[in-house]
């Protein structure tokens, strides 16, 4: 398992990391999704299944704007 950090930018409110968080454990090969400070996620995933970059398309798909940190 591999961990990422994410930076989402917009992403403030409970109700939008609760959307984002849970948009993300949907997808296979996840196995954590965490709120790691205001507008940051830290991802556990398994990279044979994923890529960083999966991860920040599911965030866009919800709306926001996020990259690697």
């Amino acid at each position: 398992m591999n961990r990422v950090l994410l930076g989402v930018r917009g992403m403030d409110r409970p109700e939008q990391v609760a959307k984002v968080s849970n948009a993300i454990k949907k997808l296979e090969g996840v196995q954590q999704v965490q709120p790691a400070d205001l507008g940051q996620l830290e991802v556990e995933y398994d990279p044979q299944q994923l890529t960083v970059m999966d991860l920040i398309r599911v965030v866009r798909e919800q709306g926001f704007l996020a990259g690697m940190l």
